[in-house]
């Protein structure tokens, strides 16, 4: 008993020495790399319970919609870039535009998605968005060449779903909520673009009708959105709801997957001929460059998830705002006048400047994604944040998480003005940002639909300009902002549109 005691002592010993070694082994190399390249500590925030107080008020800051002013806040304190303990590990916080730069770009290859595909992986797979190294390179190569400019102008793919938009905007003063309905819309649109057909969720005249596909499609994203947010704690996730939307949304657009290989055989075969006038289907131009089932839906799910979000936060986010501005909801129906009536071209979209700023101002102030993450594959460091005055490099250690939020750099007063946080169109006549304003992500995973979601976006806001000559918000409240995988309007976007008079 005692031999086998102390043999288990000692085995006991040698575990915890080894990995004393390695932990002090790690930590000589780190310091020395960090040394090396004259990095300094960057300020800290404050915590206790090993992190764990600090990520509680982080997603209690989720649950109240409150996420982004807390980070903000952050900042405001301890400068543009700091670390902070989230319960697993030291996190460096930046909104710094160099720091940004970096990991998006100038070190690119530093940096991955991490461990956070993982909570991807069950509805995305191993799409452009749930990917990295070769597996993203193939995923982006296969998917760009299909976002070109004469896909995005064909204007008419817009003007169909505009109009079904219409039909369910009253036209006697009551309120709407357009948060909603730009939703349905965009999903509407971005399966007919990618699959060659619509779901349609606005093509029936009451909206209470549900559409089996959108109604899989959310729920799967909401609990992805826990999984994300749990971290490995995942694998503790139980939801049969979230399991069974998810298995029926990859099933839902593996039929049109199917479908496509079907077609592309029957023409290679002879059995069916080419029709060069044929509408631009998104999945028959992939499927010539790939017929893996698996990699075709995980690219569909990937391109729908950022095509109909996009398009419509941005869209729901402008009108919450015109409805409250009435200087500008004018000037901009002003040039919207400017057409006479007649329908915007691609050109005319493009030409429209003050469209463009409001746009630009939208985005600035509710970016898509406020708030990112990468994972430093390998040592490296930041340019800025360290040292006593903040403008020394920072060390991150492999396998550190840089949490980066665009929310907060997007209102930097030293490159917005005094003024950052207030909503100005104007600002754009000159200002170039740079890498202080990334609505889009930026380097080389930057988003590749950008201009699709742009032009879907101009041509709607147009278009409602043609048809109603006024807006009154029906929301007392200002803008509260909430965070998914994506930002929303927390209270929707509660509006009255006066239809032009004939």
């Amino acid at each position: 008993m005692l031999l086998s005691l102390g043999f288990g002592s000692h085995i006991l010993l040698w575990v915890v020495g080894a990995f004393l070694f390695l932990k002090i082994r790690r930590s000589l190399s780190d310091w020395a790399f960090a040394r090396k390249n004259g990095c300094g500590k960057a300020r800290h925030l404050p915590s206790y319970l090993l992190g764990f107080d600090t990520l509680f008020t982080l997603l209690k800051s989720y649950t109240h919609n409150k996420s982004t002013e807390l980070v903000e806040g952050w900042h405001h304190e301890f400068g543009n870039t700091f670390t902070v303990h989230f319960g697993k590990g030291t996190v460096v916080q930046t909104c710094e535009p160099k720091n940004v730069q970096a990991v998006l770009a100038t070190k690119f290859t530093d940096f991955d998605l991490g461990d956070r595909k993982e909570g991807y992986r069950p509805l995305l797979g191993e799409g452009i968005f749930a990917s990295d190294g070769r597996v993203w390179e193939h995923s982006r190569a296969l998917l760009r060449p299909n976002f070109v400019r004469n896909q995005i102008s064909d204007i008419a793919v817009y003007e169909k779903h505009v109009s079904q938009l219409f039909k369910h905007i009253p036209v006697d003063g009551s309120t709407v909520e357009l948060q909603e309905l730009f939703l349905r819309m965009t999903l509407d649109s971005a399966t007919e673009f990618l699959f060659g057909q619509s779901v349609d969720t606005l093509g029936s005249e009451s909206l209470s009708t549900t559409n089996s596909f959108a109604e899989n499609f959310k729920v799967s994203l909401a609990g992805t959105l826990v999984r994300v947010l749990l971290g490995p704690l995942r694998v503790f996730y139980r939801n049969s709801a979230y399991n069974k939307a998810t298995v029926e949304s990859r099933r839902y657009v593996g039929q049109f997957v199917k479908s496509a290989l079907e077609h592309r055989a029957a023409q290679e075969s002879g059995q069916l001929e080419k029709n060069p006038s044929q509408a631009y289907v998104f999945l028959h131009e992939l499927v010539q460059q790939t017929q893996d089932e698996k990699v075709l839906t995980d690219q569909l799910l990937s391109v729908l998830l950022a095509g109909r979000d996009t398009t419509a936060i941005l869209l729901s986010i402008t009108f919450f705002i015109m409805a409250k501005r009435e200087d500008i909801w004018n000037k901009l129906r002003a040039d919207v006048l400017k057409l006479e009536g007649k329908k915007p071209s691609f050109e005319d979209l493009k030409s429209m400047k003050y469209l463009t700023w409001v746009m630009n101002e939208t985005l600035r102030l509710y970016p898509i994604v406020p708030i990112n993450i990468r994972t430093a594959n390998k040592n490296t460091t930041l340019p800025i944040g360290g040292g006593s005055d903040g403008t020394s490099p920072v060390f991150v250690a492999k396998g550190q998480e840089v949490m980066y939020s665009a929310y907060t750099m997007h209102r930097l007063p030293d490159v917005y003005g005094a003024d950052a946080t207030e909503y100005r169109p104007e600002r754009w006549e000159n200002l170039r940002p740079g890498w202080a304003y990334i609505p889009f992500s930026g380097g080389p995973r930057i988003c590749i639909a950008q201009q699709f979601a742009l032009t879907e976006a101009g041509y709607t806001i147009v278009r409602i300009l043609q048809e109603f000559e006024s807006i009154e918000s029906r929301d007392p409240e200002p803008l509260k902002a909430r965070v998914g995988l994506t930002l929303a309007s927390a209270n929707g976007t509660k509006v009255a549109l006066t239809p032009v008079r004939a």
